[in-house]
This record gives structure tokens, sequence and C-alpha cells, in this order.
């Protein structure tokens, strides 16, 4: 298992174009994703769990991986949840 926390950095935060961004990377690899958000938790490849979550600029998610392609995975959303998602 493969965890890092990020702070969403977009200005909008993770609204719709991004959560379809997040769900579409997250499908790509061999490996379940969750993020979560206090106790609140959503499967990254789904974009109504991800805009469930209503994750707003400064929150802070974290990301969990699991299989053959977690550590992969895991970068890969940390890198676009840090970024400009808009």
């Amino acid at each position: 298992m493969v965890r890092r926390e990020v702070c969403i950095a977009d200005d909008l935060g993770l609204h719709a174009r991004p959560a379809a961004k997040v769900a579409e990377l997250a499908r790509r690899f061999q490996a379940r994703i969750i993020l979560k958000k206090g106790k609140r938790t959503a499967e990254a490849d789904s974009i109504l769990d991800v805009l469930a979550l209503a994750c707003s600029k400064g929150s802070k998610i974290e990301i969990i991986g699991e299989g053959k392609e977690a550590p992969e995975a895991v970068e890969a959303l940390a890198k676009l949840l840090e970024g400009k998602l808009s």
C-alpha cells in the first residue's frame, strides 16, 4: 500500500473537469486508488465519487494506492492534484 498527502493547488478546487482528469488518469493504472478527505473516501476512477469529496483550494487529501502499479499511480495523481487542474 502506498500513501501520499497532497494539497489541492488549483484556484477552483476539484470541480467537474479536473475530477474527470483524475478519474481518467486513475483508470490507466493496474491499481485501486482511493482519495481520502477527512473521514470521507472516494474511488479515484469515479468522477462522481471524486466530486462528492468537495475539495476546494487548499484542501488536503490523501491518495492511497494498492496494486501492481500503485506507486506510479499515486505519484501521477499527486502531480496532477498539486498542479493547475483547470
